[in-house]
């Protein structure tokens, strides 16, 4: 009985101790709830609870709420479209704020994203990131306010 208890605490403990990955850490944030059905929809799951390093710039529900909802419907459904699209939120590495160039990135989908500083706030493509380094154990989330597509 005692090697249970102790068992269970030390599981309790590490359990704390240790920093959720993108996924987890998504869930948590509570604002990025579409964003975490459309990533169990194409099946990225698995791979952003991977090692990483990922940067992952991820759209609010605001932002998914931009979109009309027939064609986020269309897209949810829509595995293959929406992998590219989802893919194309994501950057290899960890990359912080403190460490933001203006620029092309490439992206896990292939194309580049543009990158662009104006007046001290950080854009992607046609989004805005509204919240920056939200850090998980295999990367960062950068929050955007728009979703952005691949070309």
């Amino acid at each position: 009985m005692k090697k249970i208890i102790i068992a269970a605490a030390l599981t309790v403990a590490t359990g704390f101790a240790q920093a959720a990955d993108i996924v987890d850490t998504a869930k948590s944030a509570g604002s990025f709830n579409t964003l975490v059905t459309a990533v169990q929809a194409a099946g990225l799951v698995d791979t952003l609870k991977g090692p990483g390093p990922f940067t992952v710039f991820a759209p609010t529900d605001a932002a998914f709420a931009k979109i009309p909802k027939d064609k986020l419907d269309a897209l949810l459904k829509d595995k293959t479209s929406l992998t590219k699209v989802l893919t194309y939120h994501v950057v290899p590495g960890k990359v912080m704020a403190s460490d933001v160039k203006a620029g092309k990135v490439k992206t896990v989908e292939g194309s580049p994203i543009t990158v662009s500083m104006n007046g001290g706030k950080v854009g992607i493509d046609n989004a805005t990131v509204v919240k920056a380094d939200v850090a998980a154990d295999n990367g960062v989330i950068h929050a955007i306010d728009s979703v952005i597509m691949p070309q």
